[in-house]
């Protein structure tokens, strides 16, 4: 967790008063805390947990790394980046939690932290124009500025399978791990769910298990990650092009340098565009989708020409026909890139071993569990010694809608988007004055690499707030008319692309009940951050009310 002030300082009375309370200690809280407390606001950020890293401090499983590669997926702040050295090109979630350890203590983050504080109720006071939020341990906090940085992916989803609470071997979640780890030595094992979670624990747990047994629904159009070590020199000769790197990926649709010419995959000359494919392909990474042809997400055309080079690719790598029919079929179950693409290393090869099982649950359901295991439709009844549920999260909203916060009308944030995600710029509410959000609902989240969205809305919020103390604005709440212009806006991008054809988490159609809409921001980054900063110059689709 790192070394705290022994000093009980603003920790320790239950009651409080900040100027601004930052909720969640992942990329997005920390790097705002950073910003705020840069810019003379006395900020200080909240954390359920014992240590920071949000995603990564949760996320234990076998494999767990993130699919953004180095040095893109790090904070742009030179002190950092000089003096951190990553050991691969695609860090893991060991070396994550190291990183957030080398953050807070050279940023001096430490001492404004407070750790096991799960925030479980937010209310406006309209009287003292504060926000009181309180805690799972009793604190109460007062504050002007609320800052909701609880992450894209922390609510777990967990399926209602008949019969899950008599399985009597062990249950996992993928991020629900333990934190000494679970060795799959010699089990019998299955893993229920392949997106990016299942994909990774079972390039681990396939050379461990005595047999594994994949359940998998939709085949995981996964892109080659080409890991790869890296050495201090290496790093130390690539900080020259840090600063022109980070202002391109700032600068770009997705936050990551990666060039495209903008040329139409269908209208290009096939063995042109081939030859383009393989080089994109084999540079790893999101290179394939983001570097690539720019119109695979709008046109079916195009999208099926890039699913065909895919499919040949990853069939040639799967021996067993069954499996190969599972994992990539003839024709596409959906168009390519409207699900999150993962990164794989050896995934196909591991699928192909002789001790793993692979169960189409289009074909074969499961009907129930019982205490050895479970029922599948084809009256097979399966015995593993360990289940593992790799069936993510309530994505991108989840987190929002799961800490009690309430409008001014006391209405909760679930009642409040039951109906469909209302925000304006994708950080603030009507009903919530000074409330901010980071990482969030129709911002270009899910669609642009985490630490460059991150920064972009960090610096808005802290910006906001610093104009609206040189203005002398007590709250600024934004206008319905301006949230329901920005969902409409995004729902009508979204209608021009792809997006709309596959139940994704893109789209909330991972969980039940939830408003199948488009959660994410599609122009991309740099047009996003062109109307946020455009937006802020006049308040533009806000209401203030200036202090007295």
């Amino acid at each position: 967790m790192g070394s705290i002030s022994e000093v009980s300082d603003w920790r320790t009375p239950a009651q409080m008063e900040l100027e601004a309370l930052v909720v969640g200690g992942g990329f997005s809280g920390v790097y705002t805390l950073y910003k705020l407390r840069e810019a003379g606001i006395n900020a200080k950020l909240f954390e359920a947990s014992k240590e920071l890293g949000g995603v990564w401090n949760y996320n234990r499983y076998p494999g767990a790394r993130v699919d953004s590669e180095v040095p893109f997926y790090q904070y742009n702040i030179d002190k950092l980046w000089k003096t951190f050295n990553w050991s691969e090109r695609f860090p893991g979630h060991e070396e994550l939690r190291k990183y957030f350890h080398h953050v807070a203590t050279v940023l001096g983050l430490y001492d404004h932290i407070a750790f096991e504080q799960d925030v479980c109720g937010c209310d406006f006071d309209v009287e003292t124009k504060r926000w009181i939020v309180k805690t799972g341990t009793g604190k109460t906090v007062m504050c002007k500025y609320l800052i909701v940085a609880a992450g894209s992916s922390y609510k777990k989803h967990f399926p209602t399978f008949p019969g899950l609470g008599d399985y009597k071997g062990v249950l996992l979640h993928a991020a629900d791990f333990p934190e000494e780890g679970f060795d799959f030595s010699g089990k019998e094992a299955a893993i229920v769910g392949q997106g990016a979670t299942g994909l990774q624990i079972t390039q681990e747990v396939s050379k461990k298990a005595s047999n594994l047994t994949v359940f998998i629904r939709t085949p995981n159009m996964a892109f080659p990650m080409y890991q790869r070590k890296l050495t201090p020199e290496e790093l130390n000769a690539g900080r020259a092009l840090y600063p022109h790197i980070f202002k391109i990926a700032r600068e770009s649709k997705s936050g990551l340098p990666y060039w495209t010419d903008g040329k139409s995959a269908k209208d290009t000359p096939t063995k042109e565009r081939e030859e383009r494919w393989e080089e994109l392909w084999t540079r790893g990474g999101f290179n394939f989708s983001i570097g690539g042809y720019r119109d695979f997400i709008f046109d079916q055309e195009a999208n099926d020409l890039m699913y065909d080079f895919w499919k040949k690719k990853v069939r040639a790598r799967i021996s067993d026909p069954k499996k190969r029919d599972i994992m990539a079929p003839e024709v596409p179950p959906h168009p390519i890139g409207t699900k999150r693409p993962s990164l794989e290393q050896d995934y196909y090869e591991c699928i192909d071993q002789a001790n793993v099982h692979v169960v189409s649950l289009n074909e074969t359901g499961i009907e129930k569990f019982d205490e050895e295991g479970m029922v599948t439709t084809d009256g097979k009844h399966r015995k593993f010694d360990v289940v593992v549920l790799a069936t993510g999260y309530d994505s991108i909203t989840g987190s929002f809608t799961g800490m009690g916060l309430r409008d001014l009308d006391g209405h909760d944030m679930k009642e409040r988007w039951k109906d469909g995600v209302r925000t304006h710029l994708g950080m603030t509410c009507p009903g919530f004055p000074n409330m901010f959000m980071i990482y969030s609902p129709q911002a270009p989240t899910a669609l642009a690499n985490g630490t460059t969205i991150i920064e972009a809305q960090g610096d808005w919020v802290t910006s906001t707030i610093v104009k609206m103390k040189t203005e002398g604005v007590e709250t600024i709440e934004a206008q319905p008319d301006a949230a329901e212009k920005w969902a409409s806006d995004i729902q009508e991008m979204n209608g021009k692309t792809l997006f709309p054809l596959t139940n994704s988490w893109y789209m909330g159609a991972n969980i039940p009940g939830k408003k199948r809409e488009q959660l994410n921001y599609l122009a991309g980054l740099d047009v996003y951050e062109k109307a946020c900063k455009e937006a802020q110059k006049e308040w533009t689709g806000f209401k203030t009310v200036l202090a007295i």
